[in-house]
């Protein structure tokens, strides 16, 4: 019996030692990625971070690209799941009273909690996401790929929470707090040095205290203002 059982757990033996290995290249590339920018690095360096020949790294992909966009699939669809799922969570729970406040919460806790919880896993593609939600080209393909869907859950949220806000000012309000969204991502640091240590960049739980509040007020605001302006337009 274990003769016949023998070839199975080669098998399986010789697809874990695959698996892990792409692990390892992924864990790799993300860092290299995260620290360099999309075209900072070459497979040569994934090569060398990992320890391996170049002829391993292309055994299993095909080029960088096809690197890069392992390293987007790994995480990608986990962050959009997470946020629709909240989204959704939300939206059940409160029905009709839906706020600005809530929503926000909703969308931007979900991306911060694996922030906090997880930022062995999660700080490198946060600050990979960061640099995509500022580039054009790849940048902006890959948003487009992943989070579409996300963002435009979002927005349905927004407008039953301010349904006198017209759709132009509700996606300039989403434009701002997506930009401050990725820039926490990128934990720069310069907030730890404008601040002499008083704040960090790195302080997710501060974080997600502060954020949704503070850009719901925003949001109610040019709201006002755009109904304002309509109201003086019309006379």
């Amino acid at each position: 019996m274990s003769d016949v059982n023998q070839p199975t757990r080669g098998r399986g033996h010789k697809a874990r030692v695959r698996e892990e290995s792409i692990e390892r290249i992924l864990d790799a590339a993300e860092q290299l990625f995260a620290e360099f920018g999309y075209h900072g690095f070459t497979l040569k360096d994934v090569a060398a971070r990992v320890g391996v020949s170049s002829t391993l790294i292309h055994y299993h992909f095909n080029g960088k690209d096809s690197i890069c966009e392992a390293v987007w699939a790994r995480r990608a669809p986990l962050s959009a799941r997470n946020r629709l799922e909240a989204m959704r969570r939300y939206a059940e729970e409160v029905g009709d009273k839906v706020t600005v406040e809530g929503a926000l919460s909703a969308w931007i806790d979900a991306d911060l909690d694996v922030q906090i919880d997880d930022a062995e896993h999660w700080t490198a593609f946060g600050k990979i996401a960061a640099q995509a939600n500022s580039a054009a080209g790849w940048g902006a393909e890959k948003m487009t790929k992943y989070f579409n869907p996300v963002v435009l859950a979002l927005i349905d949220l927004l407008k039953k929470a301010m349904p006198e806000c017209d759709e132009e000012t509700i996606f300039w309000g989403y434009h701002f707090v997506s930009g401050a969204m990725t820039h926490n991502m990128a934990r720069t640091g310069r907030l730890d040095e404008l601040s002499h240590g008083l704040c960090s960049s790195s302080d997710f739980v501060s974080i997600k205290r502060h954020m949704a509040k503070f850009m719901a007020a925003g949001f109610e605001a040019i709201c006002r203002q755009a109904a304002a302006d309509k109201q003086n337009r019309t006379g």
